[in-house]
């Protein structure tokens, strides 16, 4: 009948007939053999060729065709028919008894599975099979749908009923595999459909592979099941993102969309759920596997507040998402962790992440540490390393915030992300092992030492904490290596900089008797020791021991800077001077008013030899020069009001004359320290007619600064002088241009300028952000870069302009040697000194002829 027959509904009824009369006639035993193996594959033909049937017959279809429309109706009404009768028959087989074997069934299951899978990727493609004409066939091809549907789930319900021993045959785990691969292109097919549908397909997946777990760990893939839940994973939380800023944009907080909106967070814990279970009992097939799961997170993270690259979304909703959706994942970074892969992955130094998933890195490694001290000490050793967050510029910035509980019992409290990285790594630190000692400071002193400043800091906070939380004897103990570390570096490395910071701070830290002993250990007045000295804020001492170490770092400044002045006062030699000037200065900022009269005198005597031989050229050339007319600077503020007229006069046209040639920053901003001391500073009327004009262009010039650092300072300090000076008279000299008079006006009103919108800072620091990462990247690859040593820098002849230079240096010391003979007897070795000087110069004077 079946073969004679080329008609559809006879062919269905000849189906029927086989399912509804024969086929309970037959046992379980010989389903396989008498029934399934020979009726299936003539039914996957039959399906195969109405499927080809309703594909050709769609692409014609129009509203006006009333004949092709009404085929392609019938058509769709055969196949629902197939679909009936292939569910009648699963549930057939439902009710023979509890425990079905496999083999009694193994061709039914894959038959019916290639229908439900075929038959969902016609209705997913309908809007393209049907041109456009759906509407003229929705009613049919939804029932279509809806009976594929309740096929699937008769036949999952079978699948449940299985019984696969201990001893199956190979053919039986070959099947079962199959099966579940299917699936899983099922729930590929599904999963923007329906929401009901998509979480039950793959409950069925990670139940069978559950239950069947010590058959098919071996032959399952692993990997693409994995690759589906993260996969369907993203999409469900991305669904939820859309529909979240949706309603945000239209102000609308309930209704279908919230609806839907609870239903697809409730996906999302699905999902999450999936993963942890499955996770859980296959983790060991999952080496290769890890980048999928630190994808997750970071994607996760990096479209969720606070990222820069997260929509617009309300707090309600973001609360209702980690409430509901991120709980449930949390537990899968607890099962990650003991495994070495994923610390290998998530801790690779070649991620090469984009801007957007910087933040989520450094949120994951925070979650990482936060869950550390509850790990078996294996796992915390597997884990203990340095941490950065330098490439979250953009997120610094704003700042972003997160929630944060700050006092037990409270509720959480948003706070910036750098507040956040800190409290965190706090209480990470807190519960180290002692075991772990060693990798913590290792890995605090790395990041103290490293190139990016905000890890830096972050370290030296950590550290300070630590100071704090452990013990003194371990506070003084790290203290003494800090100073041993900056005396055993050459002065001018920004590492030193950096431990100088750090060792500054940790002083306060101090217990007093071990600040006593560290001041014996490193004695202010050996000069070997100043390059420590000169990082300490000498108010962590008690007032004693400040006095006493103020005097000694003084006294051993003062010999230092002698010592060069009378020497041949080469610029070569000129580093071990800033370093005396730098504790003089450390010695005034803290105890200037503890240090007696005389002492005070002889150190204004020896700064003011200085201005007698500084020329601006030379100054501008050499950043070591630079580095002491700032210290020189600095002092001078402390003496301002006994400068004399000659100091005064050099001391600004010293500034002039360096201005001229553009100066950098930092010497800028020592002139504008400098310049706003001047209001204390009655300038006597013999030097007015000189330096008044040279102080109201430099406030002029320093004011229209285009640095906004400097421009600020500059605001700030001729508001100082402007309030305390008597010469009132100077200060509308200073202001030169409109420009200038308006940006001061609104600095004294406190007026605001033109504020960034929150939208238009983002996406200026995501634009920062993209600089930043290029330039790490470059520095980066410069760090990477192994090849030959860089020649040695070939030795060219001295310039002209060095020539210029030392007989400018020569002819200021000489007018500096007339201007003290003025004042007074010379001393009796001064002769015996230019006599020699005399000799020296005549000599140079012969070579060069």
């Amino acid at each position: 009948m079946y073969q004679e027959s080329e008609d559809w509904t006879e062919h269905i009824r000849v189906l029927r007939i086989l399912t509804e009369m024969f086929l309970p006639h037959i046992s379980l035993a010989d389903l396989e053999q008498t029934f399934f193996s020979k009726v299936l594959p003539k039914t996957l033909q039959l399906f195969d060729n109405l499927m080809y049937e309703l594909s050709s017959e769609a692409k014609g279809l129009t509203s006006q065709n009333t004949e092709l429309c009404s085929t392609v109706r019938n058509l769709l009404q055969t196949m629902v028919q197939l679909l009936e009768t292939l569910t009648s028959c699963v549930r057939y087989v439902c009710t023979l008894q509890e425990c079905v074997p496999l083999e009694s069934i193994r061709t039914l299951p894959s038959s019916v599975l290639y229908v439900i899978k075929n038959t969902f990727i016609h209705c997913k493609d309908s809007e393209s099979v049907y041109c456009g004409h759906l509407h003229l066939i929705s009613d049919v091809l939804q029932a279509m749908f809806k009976e594929t549907y309740s096929l699937q789930k008769q036949l999952m319900e079978l699948l449940d009923m299985i019984s696969m021993g201990s001893a199956s045959t190979e053919d039986n785990i070959t099947a079962m595999v199959s099966v579940i691969h299917t699936v899983l292109e099922i729930c590929s097919v599904i999963s923007n459909m329906d929401h009901a549908l998509h979480a039950n397909t793959w409950k069925f997946i990670i139940k069978q592979s559950l239950k069947h777990h010590s058959l098919l760990q071996c032959h399952l893939k692993h990997n693409d099941i994995l690759s589906g839940l993260c996969k369907d994973t993203l999409l469900s939380f991305q669904s939820c993102l859309q529909l979240a800023e949706q309603m945000k944009m239209s102000d609308i907080q309930e209704g279908t969309d919230l609806r839907l909106f609870q239903k697809t967070v409730k996906l999302c814990r699905f999902f999450a759920n999936s993963l942890v279970h499955y996770t859980k009992e296959f983790l060991s097939f999952f080496s290769d596997s890890c980048c999928q799961l630190h994808q997750l997170f970071l994607q996760i993270y990096s479209t969720f507040p606070p990222s820069l690259y997260a929509p617009e979304i309300s707090e309600v909703h973001r609360d209702e998402i980690s409430r509901v959706f991120l709980v449930a994942l949390d537990p899968l970074i607890n099962q990650l962790l003991p495994f070495s892969p994923f610390m290998e992955q998530v801790l690779s130094e070649k991620l090469g992440l984009p801007p957007e998933q910087q933040l989520p890195q450094c949120l994951v490694l925070i979650t990482i540490m936060d869950k550390l001290s509850s790990q078996p000490e294996e796992v915390q050793a597997l884990w203990n390393t340095g941490k950065s967050f330098q490439q979250c510029s953009g997120e610094l910035s704003l700042p972003v915030r997160l929630p944060e509980v700050i006092s037990t019992g409270q509720p959480a409290v948003p706070i910036t992300l750098y507040h956040y990285v800190c409290v965190h790594l706090c209480s990470f630190i807190a519960s180290t092992l002692p075991s772990h000692f060693p990798q913590l400071e290792y890995a605090l002193l790395d990041a103290v030492l490293g190139s990016s400043m905000i890890t830096s800091l972050l370290a030296m906070d950590s550290w300070c904490f630590l100071a704090r939380y452990g013990t003194a004897e371990l506070c003084a103990h790290h203290v003494v290596v800090i100073a041993h570390l900056i005396k055993s570096w050459p002065s001018d490395c920004y590492q030193v900089s950096a431990l100088g910071v750090l060792l500054r701070r940790m002083l306060f830290l101090m217990a007093p008797d071990h600040q006593a002993k560290f001041a014996h250990k490193f004695l202010p007045e050996e000069e070997e020791n100043l390059a420590v000295w000169q990082h300490i804020s000498l108010k962590a001492l008690n007032p004693d021991l400040r006095k006493r170490v103020a005097c000694q770092l003084c006294v051993a400044g003062l010999a230092q800077c002698r010592r060069w002045l009378n020497s041949r006062r080469a610029l070569g030699e000129l580093q071990p001077v800033n370093t005396a000037l730098s504790v003089l200065l450390a010695a005034y900022n803290f105890a200037g008013d503890t240090l007696e009269a005389e002492l005070q005198a002889s150190i204004l005597g020896v700064l003011g030899q200085f201005w007698t031989f500084l020329q601006a050229k030379q100054v501008s050339d050499a950043p070591c020069l630079q580095q002491t007319l700032c210290l020189l600077l600095q002092l001078l503020e402390f003496f301002i009001q006994a400068l004399d007229t000659q100091l005064i006069t050099q001391v600004f046209a010293l500034q002039s004359s360096l201005f001229r040639l553009d100066p950098p920053d930092h010497v800028r901003l020592a002139m504008v320290d400098f310049l706003s001391s001047m209001g204390k500073v009655f300038i006597p009327q013999e030097a007015q007619r000189q330096v008044v004009p040279q102080l109201s262009c430099l406030f002029a010039s320093l004011l229209a600064d285009q640095t906004w650092l400097i421009h600020q300072h500059a605001l700030e300090a001729f508001t100082h002088f402007a309030e305390e000076t008597s010469h009132e008279d100077v200060v509308p000299q200073c202001l030169n241009s409109e420009e200038t008079k308006n940006k001061v006006v609104s600095f004294l009103a406190k007026m605001r300028q033109v504020e960034e919108t929150t939208e238009a800072r983002t996406e200026r620091m995501k634009q920062e952000r993209i600089t930043c990462s290029a330039q790490f990247m470059k520095m980066a690859g410069e760090l990477e870069s192994t090849g030959e040593p860089l020649a040695k820098r070939a030795c060219h002849p001295p310039s002209e302009e060095q020539y210029k230079s030392a007989v400018g240096t020569m002819e200021g010391a000489v007018e500096a040697v007339k201007l003290l003979l003025g004042k007074g007897s010379p001393p009796a070795w001064l002769a015996v000194k230019l006599e020699a000087l005399h000799t020296a110069i005549a000599i140079l004077r012969d070579s060069v002829r």
